[in-house]
């Protein structure tokens, strides 16, 4: 008798170890699905954050482009993405050689400008964004 009465533990043992087996197994996947939830709503989020970025005024690609390839003498493009410093000394020079060659040199600093100009605009969005106004390049 006392061996049935072991056998029917030993089987209210293993009924409740695969009780508990199952229950922890769908907790498990509950877990697992809240957690593919989570990382789809944080990759959704950070993908809009980066387009928002990317897409809007903070990136002044275009602007600061052809800004530069227009007017890049007098450094306006420089201003515009934040480059007060480079900005002064660009129109500095450039008002300085205008006077002191009676205009005749005025374009080298234009030619800067121009070539920062297309370097702007060759630059993927990303990358633009990375370089000037995410990693502060004020020169090329």
């Amino acid at each position: 008798m006392s061996e049935e009465t072991n056998g029917d533990q030993g089987d209210d043992f293993q009924d409740k170890a695969k009780k508990m087996a199952s229950e922890a197994s769908e907790k498990a996947g509950e877990f697992a699905d809240d957690v593919k939830e989570a990382a789809k709503d944080f990759s959704d989020s950070a993908k809009e954050e980066w387009n928002k970025v990317t897409n809007s005024d903070d990136n002044k690609k275009m602007l600061a482009g052809i800004l530069a390839i227009l007017v890049g003498s007098l450094g306006i493009h420089k201003f515009i993405l934040g480059y007060t410093k480079e900005g002064v000394i660009m129109l500095v020079a450039t008002v300085l050689l205008m006077i002191f060659t009676c205009g005749t040199l005025g374009w080298v600093v234009g030619l800067v400008g121009l070539i920062e100009g297309i370097m702007y605009l060759t630059k993927s969005d990303e990358e633009f964004y990375n370089t000037y106004q995410a990693g502060k390049k004020p020169w090329f």
